[in-house]
C-alpha cells in the first residue's frame, strides 16, 4: 500500500520550453538530479525537463522515520505528488536504477500519468532483498562513508578515466541523508513489479549497461521480455563499455538512445528517422546522433523531420530516382563529402554501378567536364571501398 510513511515532496528542477512535453527524470540510488546532466543540455531543447531528487538526495530534504518499511509505491507516489503539485498531468518518463523502477511502476499503476516510458540500467525486482537490508542498517548505524567505496565502484567500468566526475559523484554519494537512503534501500528489497509488467502499454525503451555488475543486463532483459509479453512496443539496447551509471559513463549514446525514443511522437520523425536509416545505413546515422550538440540539435531534428520525414518519404519519385537526383545535384554543387555519402545511399536504394556511371556522364553534358571528372574520381574510390570495382 502506498503513503505508508509521511507524505514528501521531493525536490526537483525545471528546464525547457513551457508549453513542450514533458520529461520526468529519475536519477539512481546515491546521484542527484545532476546524473543527467550531459542528457539535459539536448532534451531541454525541445521538451520541458522535470529532474526530481529521491528522499534525502540532493536538494531534497531528509524524510521522516516511517514506521513501516518504506516501499517502491511510496517513493514512486511522492513523484505523483510532485506532479500534481506542479500542474502536470501526463508526461514521459525516464528513469535510471531506481529511478527507472520508479517509473516502471508509475508505469503499471498510474498509466494515465506516463506517455513513453525509458528504463535505464534497472530492474523489475530485487534478486538480493537481504543485502539490501543491511545496506538500510549499516547506513543508519554508521553513515555513509562506510559503504562509498564498494557501492561506487560499480558505477563505472576500470576504463572510465574521468577521475574528476568520479570524486564528484563521490563527494554526492556522500552528502546523502542517511534516513533517505535506508528508505530508498528498503523500498528496492521489498520490490517486485514482475507480475503487472504486461500491463505496461509502451512504448518503452529499456537500457542496460553492457558491464553493469550492480543490476545486470539480464534483469533488464527481463523487463523488457514482461513487458513485450503484454504486446506493447519494446525495444531494448545494450550500451557497451558501460557500468551501473550509463548515462555518465557513454552520455552521447545514451542521449542517442533517449532522443530517438522520446522524439518519435514529434510530427514527422518517427518517419523521418526510418527512413533515413534505410537510406543512409544505421551506422551513419548513429554517428550523426552522437555527434549531436546543443549546437547542431535543432538542425539534427530539422533534417529528420523534413529532409527524411517530408521530402524523401513522399511517393511522387521512388527512392532510385531521387537517389540519382541527389548524386547530380551534389556533383554539381561540389559538395564532395555528401556526395560520397550519397553514392552508398544510392547503392542502398537499388542503383546499379552501370546506372551510377549513366548519371555522371549525363552531369558531364549538363554541368561540366570537370565537374563529372571529379565526380568520377570520388565515386570510384567509394565503389572500391566496397568491392564493386
Amino acid at each position: 500500500m502506498a503513503s505508508r510513511t509521511a507524505p514528501y515532496l521531493p525536490a526537483h528542477e525545471i528546464t525547457g520550453p513551457e508549453d513542450a512535453p514533458v520529461v520526468v527524470l529519475g536519477s539512481s540510488l546515491g546521484t542527484d538530479r545532476h546524473m543527467w546532466d550531459a542528457q539535459v543540455r539536448l532534451l531541454e531543447r525541445r521538451y520541458r525537463v522535470v529532474r526530481y531528487e529521491l528522499r534525502g538526495h540532493g536538494r531534497s530534504g531528509a524524510p521522516q522515520a516511517g514506521a513501516a518499511r518504506t516501499t517502491i509505491a511510496d517513493l514512486a507516489e511522492d513523484v505523483v505528488r510532485l506532479l500534481d503539485h506542479l500542474g502536470i498531468g501526463r508526461a514521459h518518463h525516464v528513469g535510471l536504477s531506481l529511478g527507472g523502477m520508479i517509473a516502471l511502476w508509475l508505469a503499471e499503476h498510474r498509466p494515465e500519468r506516463v506517455g513513453r516510458l525509458a528504463v535505464v540500467c534497472s530492474a523489475a525486482h530485487s534478486p538480493t532483498e537481504e543485502s539490501w537490508l543491511t545496506r538500510a542498517a549499516t547506513v543508519r548505524e554508521q553513515g555513509m562513508g562506510a559503504i562509498v567505496e564498494p557501492v561506487t565502484a560499480r558505477w563505472f567500468t576500470d576504463t572510465y578515466d574521468d577521475e574528476t566526475t568520479r570524486a564528484r559523484l563521490r563527494q554526492t554519494f556522500l552528502a546523502v541523508d542517511t534516513q533517505g537512503y535506508a528508505q530508498c534501500c528498503e523500498a528496492i528489497a521489498g520490490m517486485d513489479l514482475r507480475p503487472d509488467l504486461s500491463a505496461v502499454a509502451g512504448p518503452v525503451l529499456v537500457i542496460a549497461g553492457r558491464q553493469d555488475t550492480a543490476l545486470p543486463p539480464a534483469l533488464a532483459e527481463e523487463v523488457a521480455a514482461g513487458i513485450r509479453a503484454g504486446g506493447a512496443d519494446v525495444r531494448y539496447e545494450t550500451v557497451d563499455d558501460a557500468a551501473h551509471i550509463a548515462a555518465v559513463q557513454q552520455p552521447a549514446t545514451v542521449t542517442r538512445l533517449l532522443l530517438d525514443h522520446l522524439d518519435a511522437d514529434r510530427p514527422g520523425h518517427a518517419t523521418g528517422m526510418r527512413v533515413r536509416r534505410e537510406v543512409l545505413g544505421d551506422a551513419h546515422v548513429d554517428r550523426a546522433q552522437e555527434a549531436t550538440t546543443p549546437l547542431n540539435a535543432d538542425f539534427q531534428d530539422f533534417i529528420t523531420r523534413y529532409a527524411w520525414g517530408d521530402v524523401w518519404s513522399r511517393p511522387g519519385l521512388d527512392r532510385r530516382t531521387r537517389s540519382a537526383i541527389t548524386l547530380a545535384l551534389l556533383m554539381t554543387l561540389g559538395h564532395d563529402g555528401e556526395f560520397a555519402m550519397h553514392v552508398r545511399a544510392a547503392l542502398r536504394n537499388g542503383l546499379t554501378v552501370d546506372e551510377i556511371r549513366e548519371v555522371l556522364l549525363h552531369v558531364g553534358v549538363y554541368a561540366g567536364v570537370p565537374v563529372s571528372n571529379h565526380a568520377y574520381a570520388l565515386a570510384t574510390e567509394v565503389l572500391r571501398d566496397e568491392g564493386l570495382l
